[in-house]
């Protein structure tokens, strides 16, 4: 039999939950690849991939998926890698350059834009440098390890405002056409307005492929992971250029790999306000695989989209 494929998101973020598949005990068995989420999911909308870390919002538009169980990339309070970075106040935004690589924080920067912030901007969407986004837009959304770069740097010299947090050093980062940066957090702000935390990303898999061993073994790769944070934060920190104490506190205390049940709230409160602003077609019920000791789960939004299976 041919190997599984699986494609994986190359952020320092999911390096826990596919521990066991590139340096444990289940090295070999799939075949991986890595690149940034919107990719992941086109790999297994087109049938490149098997099973992917694929963008929440994803799993809504693409049919026959099923969620691997207890494993996600989310974040309860503030998250640090998803970033709406401003030349301005948010209330005076009128222009946002949307990072490619995003799915998930692009819908939620869409959701907050609409029912938080109350503002209605013109989107577009754009390559992540952020020094040409800021040039072509009032703000821009950035994701991943670009971000938590941005995060680290501007964190020092960051002071508070009525409006939100204000980065007083632009140069600091390079951005040549603003002297000070309003930076909001994406989780932190879906925080304040829903009290839900965020699920960003779940392992999905073709419903056909799936099997109580794999979602076993998936389980077993973060928990593998999680034994190995401080090899992994030595690694990263080296690879990324960031203090080790920086990305120690990102993994254990901005990111959580559970699928818990305040984060199936959060991704049922995110899925609703995808469908209600026409981010998603409709609201497909949630099926969650069996694991040893687990029955599967699923999660039906009949009472929330009428007329629909």
């Amino acid at each position: 039999m041919p190997k599984l494929r699986i494609s994986i998101v190359q952020y320092l973020n999911t390096a826990p939950l596919v521990r066991g598949f590139t340096h444990g005990s289940l090295q070999g068995k799939y075949d991986l690849s890595f690149t940034v989420p919107a990719q992941c999911a086109d790999d297994l909308r087109a049938g490149k991939a098997d099973i992917a870390i694929i963008p929440a919002i994803e799993y809504q538009r693409i049919p026959n998926l099923t969620i691997l169980p207890d494993l996600a990339v989310a974040s309860k309070e503030k998250v640090r890698s998803l970033l709406l970075i401003s030349k301005k106040p948010i209330a005076e935004v009128q222009s946002i350059a949307l990072d490619t690589s995003s799915r998930s924080t692009q819908a939620l920067t869409r959701i907050l834009c609409a029912t938080h912030w109350h503002i209605f901007p013109e989107f577009t969407e754009a390559a992540p440098n952020l020094d040409k986004m800021l040039h072509d837009s009032d703000a821009a959304l950035l994701i991943g390890d670009p971000a938590l770069r941005v995060a680290v740097a501007l964190e020092p010299s960051t002071v508070l405002d009525v409006d939100g947090p204000v980065a007083c050093l632009a140069s600091a980062i390079g951005i040549r056409n603003a002297e000070a940066l309003y930076v909001y957090d994406i989780v932190e702000e879906w925080r304040k307005a829903t009290n839900f935390p965020a699920v960003l990303a779940v392992w999905a898999a073709r419903t056909e492929i799936v099997t109580t061993e794999i979602a076993d073994e998936f389980i077993s790769s973060l928990e593998f992971g999680k034994s190995q944070l401080d090899q992994i934060c030595e690694e990263a920190s080296s690879e990324l250029a960031l203090p080790i104490n920086e990305v120690d506190h990102y993994l254990r205390a901005n990111i959580d790999y559970s699928l818990d049940e305040e984060n199936r709230k959060g991704l049922l409160a995110y899925y609703s306000h995808a469908y209600r602003l026409q981010l998603i077609e409709k609201l497909n019920p949630i099926h969650i695989a069996a694991r040893t000791g687990t029955a599967a789960r699923h999660m039906d939004f009949a009472w929330a989209n009428p007329g629909t299976t």
